[in-house]
């Protein structure tokens, strides 16, 4: 079959890795894709914002499956869009309806989902700009420190942690009334703080039936010791040493089944990818964020470990039928790290030469930012410009190969970090 992508980043490459391997892939389309992508598939410059042209380009290329990475155009309503062209009606979809999407695209809708059907998660109150003086009176009588986080889409950058009442406030002003993250902030949830170890969790859902993907912990901040800004991402491992069965167990009854049971009871087909972001507190499992897509840099570590045919699964879900399929996990590790531009998640330039990606030995080397100059040198086209996954019988053995990449990749201005997984390497129960 002639199966699309949606996307440009890391994530999108990694699906297409995973997706050329099958031999049910005929021909193989990402659009836009990056330098990484067209290794594999044939890139196709259209915007994935663009749901005309990308209904233009399943008609044009006869494509039978579309993967839809990023969830910009699932919370705009590309999936009510397509399911809507009579000419598409064979098309299968993977990614959830709008209504679905909502679990991402609106966190007040999020919590209130989670508290509807009893889900785990941080208690949290929700301020607009017209209750702005109940909002700065609630921070007041806060326990500190408190999560502040907009509402809408904010690109990741959207989630502040006030360790003070004065930071909070001031944080709450800049969202509500000065306009920080645009409409996205024009509601503002505050949530209580908990105190833990994160990790990630992702399913697979055809509406009805479920598979738990494997689980894997992001490194979010710049700096190392998870210093500094937060980043849509520096690294991942997985497995994760501390989401042992017996917690995973924990999660399936408390966080997954009841997820799928209430968007069942809202009336939500929600079919594709749901990534859970966990809190691991004393070993009870705390949600703090759905995504409804996979995540970035955690689906290069995720993809690998999936040892079955990801078209075939793939398939299975947009057809309802997933049970009926079979899904094998490797054991081994995988560990990826982040080459990003100097000066991310901040200013940056772009147009930097990229050389001895092929030097990178015994890792398989994602493109997340890149892009051709002039059709013959691959250049840096983004904040994250590379991710590094190696794979291996042990944790330490998995973080040497990352590493040892990320140091052999060259462009100027580059920059990683040298702890990636180290944190696990000395986890102690």
């Amino acid at each position: 079959m002639n199966i699309l992508i949606l996307g440009s980043g890391g994530r999108e490459h990694a699906f297409a890795w995973k997706v050329a391997q099958s031999p049910l892939c005929d021909e193989l389309y990402v659009a836009p894709g990056n330098a990484g992508t067209a290794s594999v598939a044939t890139n196709v410059a259209i915007g994935y914002n663009d749901f005309e042209a990308v209904a233009s380009l399943i008609v044009e290329k006869r494509i039978e499956l579309v993967i839809i990475g990023p969830e910009e155009p699932l919370v705009q309503g590309i999936v009510d869009f397509l399911q809507s062209r009579p000419e598409l009606n064979h098309v299968r979809l993977i990614g959830p309806d709008k209504a679905g999407a909502q679990l991402e695209g609106s966190k007040d809708f999020s919590k209130n989902f989670m508290e509807k059907y009893a889900i785990p998660t941080a208690s949290y109150r929700t301020f607009t700009a017209e209750t702005i003086d109940e909002g700065m009176a609630y921070l007041q009588s806060h326990a500190m420190p408190v999560v502040l986080k907009a509402d809408g889409l904010a690109a990741g950058k959207g989630v502040i942690i006030a360790e003070t009442v004065a930071q909070a406030q001031q944080a709450l002003q800049e969202m509500l009334v000065d306009g920080k993250f645009g409409a996205a902030g024009n509601k503002v949830v505050v949530e209580q703080f908990l105190k833990g170890i994160e990790l990630s969790v992702f399913v697979l859902t055809d509406g009805t039936h479920y598979k738990i993907l494997p689980e894997a912990k992001d490194y979010k901040r710049i700096g190392e010791n998870d210093t500094g800004l937060n980043t849509g991402g520096m690294g991942a491992v997985s497995p994760v040493i501390f989401a042992d069965e017996y917690f995973l167990k924990k999660v399936e009854e408390k966080v997954v089944k009841p997820t799928l049971d209430g968007l069942q009871k809202e009336g939500i087909k929600y079919v594709g990818f749901i990534f859970i972001g966990l809190m691991n507190v004393k070993s009870e499992p705390y949600v703090i964020e759905y995504n409804v897509r996979m995540g970035d840099p955690e689906t290069e570590v995720v993809l690998p470990r999936i040892q079955s045919d990801l078209v075939t699964l793939l398939t299975a879900t947009a057809k309802g039928n997933l049970q009926d399929v079979p899904m094998t996990i490797s054991p081994q590790v995988a560990v990826t790290t982040v080459v990003v531009s100097g000066g991310y998640p901040g200013d940056y330039e772009k147009g930097k030469v990229i050389a001895d990606t092929d030097k990178a030995e015994d890792v398989v080397v994602f493109h997340a930012g890149t892009a051709f100059n002039g059709n013959t040198e691959v250049v840096t086209n983004g904040g994250r410009v590379l991710v590094l996954t190696g794979i291996a019988n042990s944790l330490e053995n998995a973080v040497h190969k990352s590493q040892r990449a990320a140091q052999t990749v060259q462009f100027e201005g580059k920059y990683y970090r040298h702890d990636i997984g180290l944190d696990l390497l000395r986890y102690k129960d």
